[in-house]
């Protein structure tokens, strides 16, 4: 197929390039060479000082320093340290975040917050397309309280219908984790908490991807992981915040030594802490919390408002070359064509988008596959160019074209899609 002389050129997408005023960070990151990588929205890659914070975390401050680091390097502390940088990124003021656990597990505490903030109340709103863990979370906290489950989708066709005067929660995400459709969060807000509800959102696809308003939307609980966008590293610890005004009278389940108001009295009943704290739960993993310190120091340099200008540019780019490029083999726009209302991802659905995928991975794109048909490709504004976008078209055109992807090896599942 010949390509469209009304899509960009390459010279065109190497001049948007040069006017990037982003540019510079791509050097911070690892990228292996002759690897286009769209998965950042997945894993995101290793920012190279990362490696030093591992070091002295390794080699001086626990080997050296020992216990004495918990007090002398900031160990203990951490959490609320690494959870006001987190703060900044997602509108949150000081003392509302704290990084620890992960995103699971700080789904449960907030849902259990919630109901202790709404006594009486019996019913929890969710995505019935929501990201798993979320609905195995929610249905998990649903089983041990007695209520009800009422899933968009299932339920009603929309969220919205589902919010009465029963509902305690609603849980959602800000950015959906297929399609990267984006909600208002301002709006669903409002509605939620006019029906006397609480809210909490999934902020997984969102934070480090666009500039977020927590405190100005008037949220009331948000959780959130850093290995995506904020490249804390695999598996690297997630995030929980709470609005101040809910600090004194939340409880969570999960009353653990760290969340106790005086955690070295070694009291025997257990005392919440007066803040932010109390969502904590046990030690947390000191390693990897410097590991995505690195990364949070980097990102205290970011204009998120020149971030998301940049992904909308990336994602709007990749729609118009792959719709020019591609059309004619199968595959088929999954994600709001409107940049405002589209996370930092693009979808596209394909009947058989896992072998295509595959076949992609092997030519040096990385993006990834989400059942049923879906290949789903992550534009972080901070690493990836324009020519990326621009060659990661022209390599899929190529796999569609010639029929790459019916190479049986690219049917072979793998554990991780």
């Amino acid at each position: 197929m010949t390509q469209s002389s009304k899509l960009p050129d390459l010279a065109a997408v190497e001049a948007r390039d040069a006017a990037d005023p982003l540019r510079s960070k791509r050097d911070l990151f690892v990228l292996p060479e002759g690897v286009i990588y769209l998965d950042g929205n997945s894993l995101g890659p290793a920012p190279k000082a990362a490696f030093a914070a591992l070091e002295t975390a390794a080699h001086q401050e626990w080997a050296q320093g020992l216990i004495r680091s918990w007090n002398s390097a900031g160990w203990f502390t951490l959490t609320d340290t690494l959870g006001d940088q987190i703060g900044r990124l997602i509108g949150s003021g000081p003392g509302q975040t704290v990084v620890s656990d992960t995103t699971s597990i700080n789904i449960y505490k907030a849902l259990h917050a919630a109901f202790s903030l709404n006594p009486g109340r019996s019913v929890i709103v969710a995505e019935g397309s929501s990201f798993p863990t979320d609905l195995y979370m929610a249905e998990g906290v649903a089983a041990t309280r007695g209520a009800k489950l009422r899933l968009e989708g299932v339920d009603a066709p929309g969220l919205e219908e589902l919010i009465d005067d029963k509902v305690a929660v609603v849980l959602v995400n800000h950015v959906d984790y297929r399609s990267g459709l984006m909600r208002d969060m301002a709006a669903l807000t409002r509605k939620t908490q006019a029906a006397g509800a609480v809210i909490v959102w999934d902020l997984c696809h969102s934070a480090g991807a666009m500039p977020v308003d927590l405190d100005g939307a008037s949220v009331d609980l948000a959780i959130g992981c850093t290995y995506k966008y904020l490249n804390g590293g695999p598996g690297a610890p997630a995030f929980i915040y709470a609005a101040k005004r809910h600090h004194e009278k939340l409880m969570q389940p999960l009353s653990g030594w760290w969340g106790h108001a005086k955690p070295f009295a070694f009291e025997q009943g257990y005392r919440p802490d007066a803040g932010i704290r109390r969502l904590l739960c046990g030690t947390q993993p000191i390693l990897s919390l410097r590991a995505l310190q690195a990364s949070l120091d980097l990102w205290d340099t970011i204009d998120l408002v020149a971030l998301r200008q940049k992904s909308i540019g990336l994602t709007d780019l990749f729609i118009e070359l792959v719709e020019g490029m591609c059309s004619e083999y199968g595959v088929k726009l999954a994600s709001p064509r409107d940049g405002k209302t589209r996370g930092s991802q693009v979808s596209f659905a394909h009947p058989e988008g896992y072998a295509v995928m595959q076949a992609l991975i092997a030519r040096g794109v990385i993006g990834d596959f989400r059942a049923p048909d879906v290949i789903r490709f992550g534009f972080a504004p901070l690493y990836i160019r324009y020519r990326d976008v621009y060659d990661a078209a022209t390599v899929l055109r190529d796999v569609l074209a010639t029929g790459a992807w019916r190479d049986p090896r690219y049917a072979t599942r793998s554990a991780v899609t």
